[in-house]
């Protein structure tokens, strides 16, 4: 399969399995004072529903998270490289993955003395948002702020802030670094709210119908899907030269988020000639995390290698910093 991107596919040798002991999750907002919210009495429920895995019927406990949270995995003491990366599991904007996905990730990062901010971000609910649609990219934009503004205090340096998504949580991601732009919080400081990087792994991308994961994006911005809304959050259309470099993952034989999603983004970056890392499995399907069952080369090895060396890194400094 020829590809219009440089491919990892080297060998990668497994670590041990590291295990480093996180902090209790905090508030991503101080006060309670959420953005955006209608306050809700609980933080499950359950529906009927088709899996995302199998299609069958089931009964799906649903996320209906009304404090959005961080937590924290500090790599070893000395060990610590001063880099940051926010996590953000998947789970099709219907719930967040952390056990599968986000946990594993953020505790080898940690390990490899990158220090990791898991997300448990909002899910887009009517019930629980005025405006469902802005709801995860709000936490997603307070989270690096939160990180930027308390760089000193994690031991990491502000500009070397990047941020990881799985599935939707990849869609969230790459929305962060599309729309960096446009400013969904408070931000009287002007932090920079754009990601130095983003790792993107199985990542739903575009909206598009021929490429879409239908059950995100209905869960985002349905039932009432309009063309605009489309173009909106298809991320393939937002790239620019301002986009940040990206590490993307993905399996051919995926059949729940299409493998276009990511060879369409790959294009658009290699267009505005914005660097990109595509590690790229003949099978694996969705949903594996950082531990492709299938295959002898695990990507987390390589992206930890290409995050750790700083290929990501601009050559000249550029004031990303908000207007408003």
């Amino acid at each position: 399969m020829l590809l219009t991107t440089r491919l990892l596919m080297f060998a990668a040798v497994m670590l041990p399995a590291l295990t480093t002991s996180a902090q209790t999750p905090i508030p991503l907002y101080e006060n309670g004072k959420v953005p955006n919210a209608i306050t809700g009495n609980s933080d499950m429920d359950t529906l009927r529903g088709k899996s995302w895995l199998t299609g069958a019927d089931t009964t799906i406990l649903r996320a209906k998270t009304i404090m959005p949270t961080l937590t924290v995995y500090a790599p070893p003491p000395g060990k610590a490289s001063g880099i940051a990366v926010i996590v953000c599991s998947g789970g099709s904007y219907r719930n967040v993955a952390d056990r599968v996905e986000g946990i594993p990730a953020a505790e080898k990062l940690a390990a490899a003395g990158i220090t990791a901010f898991l997300l448990h971000y909002r899910v887009p609910r009517p019930d629980l948002m005025v405006n469902k649609e802005t709801g995860p990219v709000q936490d997603a934009q307070r989270a690096i702020q939160y990180v930027r503004e308390h760089a000193q205090q994690y031991n990491i340096q502000a500009d070397k802030v990047g941020i990881m998504g799985f599935s939707a949580g990849g869609h969230l991601v790459s929305t962060a670094g599309t729309h960096f732009n446009k400013t969904y919080i408070d931000n009287p400081r002007k932090i920079n709210l754009r990601p130095d990087f983003m790792v993107l792994v199985y990542p739903v991308i575009s909206f598009t119908d021929s490429l879409t994961h239908e059950l995100s994006r209905q869960n985002l911005i349905g039932p009432a899907i309009t063309s605009e809304k489309i173009t909106e959050y298809s991320n393939e259309l937002q790239v620019t030269a301002n986009t940040p470099p990206t590490f993307i993952v993905h399996a051919v034989d995926d059949n729940i988020v299409k493998v276009g999603n990511s060879l369409y983004f790959v294009a658009a970056l290699e267009q505005q000639q914005v660097p990109v890392r595509f590690f790229v499995y003949t099978k694996g399907g969705h949903g594996f995390g950082i531990n492709n069952t299938t295959a002898g080369a695990q990507w987390i090895d390589p992206c930890i290698s290409w995050i750790k060396e700083g290929d990501w890194q601009p050559k000249q400094q550029k004031d990303y910093s908000s207007s408003r």
